[in-house]
């Protein structure tokens, strides 16, 4: 099961190096591994959507802010690291992905992603008491409350014994949903009502798309990576992709 994961495009350091770099942190790749999957690293490039019709799932990964212009607004002053290149990148991979109905999964930066590809809107910086974020660097821990009978609440379940599921989860974000997109309904909130979780309305979840504000992969529940694996194993119409063979040497 190959599954294609948006990367970062930033400078990074290494020995003596110091360059532009296609980059991810290694505990996606460990959960797609872990449950299953063959972890590959998509850079935010003008094309990267032919791999699609290779993948058998995607995955769409944390980062950097949006660019506002891509939702109506402009730059507040904590918004920061914007490129717009992996936007567009991320943008056609999602729609592509959904046009050969590849299951997505969406992380902190890809929720919002696929929230502003519906026409929805992100604010640009929470309020530091809502707990979303620790120090910088670093991955905090708040408490969600998922929605009943949503995807997410079957895959992530059962409810407590109030009938409610509440889960804690790994946090690092300071923007989240503003305006929520159209087909999108909300599955999960922080204690504030920050929407932590989007999934397409009912009528619409033929296919498996699920977004989460939180980061999974870091976290040690691996439902999330196993659900989606599970899920693009189980297409009707999923088969391996023969590899090609390698052209002979010259």
């Amino acid at each position: 099961m190959l599954v294609g994961i948006s990367s970062y495009a930033e400078e990074a350091r290494w020995g003596p190096w110091q360059l532009p770099c296609a980059l991810l942190p290694l505990s996606y790749a460990e959960q797609v591994a872990a449950a299953g999957g063959v972890p590959v690293l998509l850079p935010p490039l003008p094309g990267v959507t032919a791999a699609v019709g290779r993948l058998d799932a995607l995955i769409l990964s944390g980062g950097g802010d949006l660019d506002p212009v891509g939702y109506g607004a402009q730059p507040e002053p904590e918004t920061s690291r914007v490129y717009p290149e992996r936007d567009r990148a991320e943008l056609d991979l999602l729609a592509a992905a959904l046009a050969a109905r590849v299951p997505v999964l969406g992380i902190c930066r890809g929720l919002q992603i696929l929230n502003v590809s519906r026409g929805g809107t992100l604010q640009q910086h929470l309020p530091d008491s809502g707990g979303h974020r620790a120090g910088p660097g670093t991955f905090g821990t708040h408490q969600v409350r998922v929605a009943p009978g949503s995807r997410l609440a079957g895959l992530l379940g059962p409810p407590d014994d109030g009938g409610e599921l509440r889960l804690d989860v790994p946090t690092a974000h300071h923007q989240a949903i503003g305006r929520l997109g159209a087909g999108l309904v909300a599955t999960a909130w922080a204690a504030d009502g920050t929407i932590e979780a989007v999934e397409p309305a009912p009528a619409a979840r033929a296919e498996f798309l699920i977004a989460v504000q939180w980061h999974p992969e870091q976290g040690t529940d691996p439902r999330l990576f196993r659900a989606l694996i599970r899920f693009a194993r189980e297409r009707p119409d999923w088969k391996p992709v023969p590899a090609e063979p390698l052209d002979s040497p010259a």
